[in-house]
């Protein structure tokens, strides 16, 4: 399989990778707040055979333009855009983290548009914006940016707060690139946009197959949370990979691959030609 290819939309809004063929179904990977589209190359590769295997730059990120105001609001209506730009019918949405909050949005705009999605290592809200809980996670997340350090210096640390048991070197190489490839402003906005966010009372109106995967060793999105997020939608499945923390897919991308690779085959059943 050939590896993933670096494209931008016609528009020049939205950078992305791509692998496999715009004719198949249309996967789509949402990356989390230290991400990039490239986190998700070994999905490309992996599902990129059988499926229009996609990962965006969220808006800010990459090749991606910034949004002149950051909100999950605004990221879910620039993933519709993105959606249309590259054609996607009935898609299968990935989301993990921020990723997959920006799902849980779009889904309340679009509710039939999805053919399925995948809430990875999420949340369905993050509370209160004046909050203490929130407070201090935004605080020991900024903080040091205010007080002079650089997403370059923060990144390894960063990193090994959010992994599990035995990350896979190479995934944890990778994360450690992708925070630090993060330009400081889209850290901050992205960071400020989940305060506020709340979407606990419309999980139980997600009507599409929806795969939520935890890892049990996430203390950013805790897998007892996300069991308990998983009851409340009606056509849900929940998978929780042992060991791992917040960035499955580069801890455990063998085990992440095997969850979705069943998901997907369930339910990658229709083709962009036939969704036209």
């Amino acid at each position: 399989m050939p590896a993933s290819q670096i494209v931008t939309t016609k528009d020049g809004r939205f950078g992305y990778e791509a692998s496999g063929t715009p004719e198949q179904q249309s996967v789509v990977f949402l990356h989390g707040i230290g991400g990039a589209a490239r986190a998700w190359r070994g999905q490309l590769d992996y599902f990129g055979e059988r499926c229009h295997a996609v990962a965006w730059d969220m808006p800010g990120y990459g090749r991606s333009a910034r949004l002149d105001m950051v909100s999950i609001t605004t990221l879910a209506a620039a993933l519709q855009d993105f959606l249309i730009q590259i054609g996607a019918k009935q898609p299968i949405l990935v989301g993990h983290s921020i990723g997959g909050m920006i799902v849980q949005e779009w889904l309340t705009m679009h509710p039939q548009a999805a053919s399925a999605v995948v809430l990875a290592q999420t949340s369905p809200a993050f509370g209160k914006a004046d909050g203490d809980w929130q407070k201090s996670f935004i605080e020991a997340r900024l903080g040091p940016l205010d007080r002079g350090a650089t997403m370059a210096s923060l990144a390894s640390g960063l990193v090994e707060e959010l992994v599990g048991d035995d990350p896979d070197p190479h995934g944890l190489e990778i994360a450690t690139s992708c925070m630090a490839g993060v330009p400081e402003a889209s850290y901050r906005s992205s960071m400020l946009a989940l305060l506020g966010f709340d979407r606990r009372q419309a999980l139980r109106d997600i009507k599409v197959p929806t795969l939520v995967l935890s890892g049990s060793k996430d203390r950013n999105a805790p897998a007892p949370m996300m069991e308990k997020m998983a009851s409340f939608i009606p056509a849900s499945n929940y998978v929780e990979i042992q060991g791992a923390g917040h960035l499955v897919n580069l801890e455990r991308p063998g085990e992440f691959n095997t969850a979705l690779d069943a998901f997907l085959r369930a339910h990658a059943t229709t083709t962009a030609a036939e969704a036209q």
